[in-house]
């Protein structure tokens, strides 16, 4: 009996499935503080020509290899030469590595949703800690590691469940319900006295920033152009992955456009959710990774008994958007698994796959879950301990501060620029354009923009991932 790999079952469904892999902790998470970081304004204006010239570029050139080949990240490179295997193995090897933090940082907002529900019942849902919680937490072992283990068994469920009955179900019911609870915070935090100040630090005209000597046009560059990269699950297969199971009748154009446009619209929207309520609570933007955690809490409760609610409510939000992305990731090394076995003649076992990857995800991430993020003294020992080098501060040398930062550097630092990078120059170079060309016509429809998005396969697209591997090795060598 012939396997059958599998469809969506809509467009509606992909399209919320493949919004949900991009939606998620870059989302809510990484692109408020990372605002916060680097001028608000001159960040959000960088970003946006970003998404225009290299985002809609690279997402058009992942979905149609992943649908001209029918396969995933490692089966869709084989499939034009087995010279091109290394191609798949970075993206498969990104995805793992970063499913294996990501995971460990889904299990904490958990447990931060958690305790705000607590909270609402009157029990005190944050160990005594209050706003010093992040830290007690760190250490908390117990707490954490079964934070981790019930999302990593959350995601390997999903996924189990196929893609049509699993992810494109959950997907179908968990986006809209982020955009309106989104919706909800955001008109809530508007309503506070202040807020407009947030409002101000986002939208107003202000490029001081690029002459700050301690930041500069390079440093906010660099760090829109690898938020955007991360946010859009660009360079680790997810959407080449998603790609592959969708039909030659949907219109690759149009979703390549719709899903940064998704994407970033969320981004915005969690930026008008943080920043005005920082500014009415008089929380600091600067507060760089702390802002989800250590901020946000300190904002929740200055709002009063009310604050439990919103704070279980915006955590709930960046829970299902964490675990929208994490699906993603985990389907590209299962869908890996399940094209070489059926390129072997056999049927392959979906839940065995998924159950033997999460599993050994589980084991690459506990170095993450164990050690702090670096702060010392931990069970496990951070990459700068166990080297015995004197820590300098975060951000130092990004390999050893935390295992954290030693995976993130590896998988977004240097594998998803250089797959992205590699990609653009084969589809823009050696391949040429009509390999895309082909596949968005394959279902009656004009390629329109044919000359554009040449152009940008062949010189903007690399350019930007070069100059983006640059200033991750910088960061690497401290």
């Amino acid at each position: 009996m012939e396997y059958k790999r599998g469809q969506w079952a809509s467009n509606f469904g992909f399209v919320m499935a493949a919004v949900g892999s991009a939606v998620g902790l870059g989302n809510i998470w990484g692109f408020p503080y990372k605002m916060g970081m680097t001028g608000g304004f001159a960040f959000l204006v960088i970003y946006l020509a970003l998404v225009v010239l290299v985002g809609v570029v690279v997402m058009l050139g992942e979905l149609a290899i992943g649908r001209k080949t029918g396969k995933g990240v490692m089966g869709a490179y084989l499939s034009f030469s087995k010279k091109y295997a290394w191609m798949g193995f970075i993206g498969l090897l990104a995805g793992f590595l970063i499913l294996s933090f990501y995971s460990v940082l889904g299990g904490m907002v958990m447990r931060y949703m958690l305790g705000y529900l607590l909270q609402l019942f009157g029990v005190d849902g944050f160990a005594g800690q209050g706003t010093g919680f992040f830290g007690f937490m760190l250490y908390d072992y117990g707490g954490i590691l079964f934070c981790y283990l019930v999302f990593m068994a959350l995601t390997m469920l999903i996924v189990m469940g196929g893609v049509e009955k699993g992810i494109e179900k959950f997907s179908s019911v968990a986006m809209p319900a982020l955009f309106f609870i989104l919706l909800f915070v955001i008109i809530y935090v508007a309503c506070q006295p202040g807020a407009i100040d947030g409002y101000k630090f986002m939208f107003s005209p202000d490029f001081s920033v690029f002459s700050d000597p301690e930041i500069g046009f390079f440093e906010v560059f660099k760090t829109a152009a690898g938020q955007m990269f991360f946010s859009l699950s660009l360079g680790m297969g997810c959407m080449m992955t998603y790609g592959s199971y969708l039909s030659k009748q949907e219109n690759l154009q149009k979703n390549a456009l719709i899903i940064p446009l998704a994407d970033t619209i969320i981004a915005l929207l969690a930026g008008m959710a943080v920043m005005p309520a920082c500014a009415a609570f008089n929380v600091e933007y600067t507060k760089g990774p702390g802002l989800l955690f250590v901020s946000m809490q300190t904002v929740f409760e200055n709002m009063g008994s009310f604050g439990n609610f919103v704070g279980f409510m915006f955590y709930f939000l960046v829970f299902i958007a964490a675990l929208t992305s994490s699906i993603s990731i985990l389907e590209v090394v299962t869908t890996f698994q399940i094209d070489h076995a059926i390129s072997k003649g056999k049927t392959p076992d979906r839940k065995k796959i998924s159950c033997i990857y999460s599993v050994l995800i589980f084991v690459v991430g506990l170095p993450v879950a164990l050690d702090a993020l670096g702060s010392g003294g931990a069970f496990m020992k951070a990459p700068y301990e166990m080297l015995g080098i004197a820590y300098k501060g975060p951000g130092f040398a990004m390999w050893n501060d935390c295992w954290l930062d030693l995976y993130d550097l590896i998988s977004e630092g240097v594998l998803m620029p250089v797959g992205a990078f590699i990609m653009s120059v084969l589809i823009g170079w050696v391949w040429k354009i009509d390999v895309v060309k082909d596949e968005c016509e394959a279902g009656g429809k004009k390629f329109a923009a044919k000359k554009y998005y040449a152009f940008c396969f062949k010189y903007v697209v690399p350019v930007v991932m070069a100059i983006i591997f640059y200033a991750q090795l910088m960061d690497f060598f401290g």
